[in-house]
């Protein structure tokens, strides 16, 4: 079983990885695949370019004691980034292996608004992270879904390739991408926010800093 976890990584921090190995040891994932989005169509445009996310996320990902792996094939690709176009690239490439995207609970109560949405349940699963005290309130059509898809046993994930819906409680970091720039572009430090690594390239490229 697969995961995919999109994002625009902008930049990689603690919060990230550490929900990511929650949810790679949780479903018991043979591979986790950090997604950079090169152009995310419902939010203003990332403001690291490509390469430099793609650098970070490198560093980031290089102590990574195994299962996780990254994939660029939406920075490879111009134009918007659709999730449907990427989940259907990725299925042609795997066959029937069970495929899981990877939300945060805002995401995917937003979900209603991606490109042809309701396709993303034949190409793959949904895991949706969540705070323990997250009370989600869906718009009709998702709320409908969701009675439809959820299933409560994770163990359920790997006996089809797709059309499933799972939450999945896991550590939420209080770390924002948009907090971490705002802190660089005013001199303050963001040590213990990111890996060190992540944090010396960042000055070393004079990332973020206006």
């Amino acid at each position: 079983m697969i995961g995919i976890y999109g994002g625009t990584f902008d930049p990689v921090h603690y919060g990230h990885l550490r929900a990511a190995l929650e949810v790679r040891e949780a479903l018991g994932l043979r591979e986790l695949r950090f997604l950079p989005c090169r152009q995310p169509p419902h939010r203003p445009p990332p403001v690291a370019d490509v390469q430099a996310r793609l650098r970070l996320l490198q560093t980031a990902l290089a102590d990574a004691d195994g299962g996780f792996a990254l994939d660029t094939r939406e920075l490879d690709r111009s134009g918007p980034s659709y999730m449907v176009d990427t989940l259907s690239s990725i299925r042609k490439e795997i066959g029937d292996e069970p495929l899981c995207l990877i939300l945060g609970s805002d995401a995917f109560l937003a979900l209603p608004a991606w490109h042809r949405w309701r396709r993303l349940f034949g190409l793959a699963h949904i895991v949706v992270l969540q705070r323990p005290d997250y009370d989600i309130e869906y718009v009709e059509d998702l709320e409908h879904c969701v009675e439809e898809r959820q299933v409560a046993d994770p163990a359920q994930l790997a006996t089809q390739p797709d059309g499933m819906i799972y939450f999945l409680e896991v550590t939420q970091l209080a770390i924002a991408s948009t907090s971490i720039r705002r802190m660089l572009r005013e001199g303050r430090s963001a040590k213990y926010l990111m890996p060190d690594a992540v944090l010396e390239l960042i000055r070393r490229d004079s990332l973020y800093a206006k």
